[in-house]
């Protein structure tokens, strides 16, 4: 019997859900992870003003070490300034890189309540 992968929905802003799935984007920065291990695909919804969710990636790998340590691993890759990684991650020893291995955006947006029956996520909720 083949396992069901588990999905993840995770809040994203839309400027940073466009960069992903432009391709400019290849890590999403985490203040915590979620649990699960077997956590293989992400579905992005994208946050106010968008509030739709508008596709979904395959991790290929999450990184988890010191702030230094990781911006010097995913800056070239990371869609966002050394500034604004360092402001996101205030007060952290360490933090979350996902990479992003394959992405795939939806033709039509899909809305959280009528699709799911969900309510947006603070930042992730298993699906």
């Amino acid at each position: 019997m083949k396992q069901e992968q588990t999905k993840i929905l995770l809040s994203i802003k839309p400027e940073y859900a466009e960069l992903i799935f432009s391709g400019k984007k290849k890590f999403e920065f985490r203040r915590s992870i979620f649990k699960s291990r077997d956590v293989k695909t992400v579905v992005v919804y994208a946050s106010s003003p968008v509030k739709k969710i508008i596709g979904e990636f395959q991790i290929e790998s999450i990184l988890q070490t010191d702030l230094k340590n990781l911006w010097r691993l995913t800056k070239d890759s990371a869609g966002i300034e050394e500034d604004f990684f360092y402001e996101y991650f205030n007060n952290k020893e360490e933090g979350f890189a996902i990479k992003i291995a394959k992405t795939k955006k939806y033709r039509r947006p899909l809305c959280i309540k009528a699709d799911f029956n969900l309510s947006p996520p603070q930042s992730s909720l298993y699906l």
